[in-house]
C-alpha cells in the first residue's frame, strides 16, 4: 500500500504547534498570524483575546477567503458576534476553535483545496 502525505499543492501547511509556536512550511511563528491557503503568512496584531476588535477580522477581508478558522488560543473563546459582521456581510464563513483544533481543521480544508484562512491567536 502506498502512503502519500496530503499537502496542499503550492499552499501553506501547519506541521506542528505547541501553544506558543506554530510551524508553517517549516518556519516557526511565535506571534498571532493569518495563514491563507495560498500566499504569504501575515502577522496579526493581536496579543491577547481581550484585545480582540472588529478591526482584527476586517484585516482578513483583503485575503478573500471563503472560510475563516479562528483559533482563539489555548481554549475555545467566542468573540462578540458584532466583530464578525464584516465577514458575514461579505458571505465569508467563520468558525471558532481552540488553537489545536484550528490547526488540524485548517490542514484538512487546505488539503481539499478549499480557500480557507486560519486566524491564529498566539498569546504572549
Amino acid at each position: 500500500m502506498k502512503f502519500q502525505l496530503d499537502e496542499p499543492q503550492g499552499g501553506n501547511s501547519i506541521s506542528k504547534h505547541d501553544g506558543r509556536t506554530v510551524w508553517i512550511n517549516g518556519a516557526a511563528f511565535g506571534t498571532s498570524l493569518l495563514v491563507p491557503w495560498k500566499g504569504e503568512v501575515q502577522p496579526w496584531s493581536l496579543q491577547r483575546f481581550e484585545d480582540l476588535t472588529e478591526q482584527h477580522f476586517e484585516q482578513v477581508l483583503g485575503l478573500k477567503p471563503e472560510l475563516v478558522i479562528f483559533g482563539s488560543g489555548a481554549r475555545i473563546r467566542f468573540a462578540q458576534p458584532a466583530f464578525y459582521q464584516s465577514l458575514i456581510q461579505a458571505r465569508i464563513g467563520v468558525e471558532t476553535m481552540d488553537l489545536a483544533a484550528a490547526c488540524r481543521t485548517y490542514n484538512v480544508l487546505a488539503s481539499e483545496g478549499r480557500n480557507v484562512l486560519a486566524a491564529l491567536l498566539i498569546e504572549a
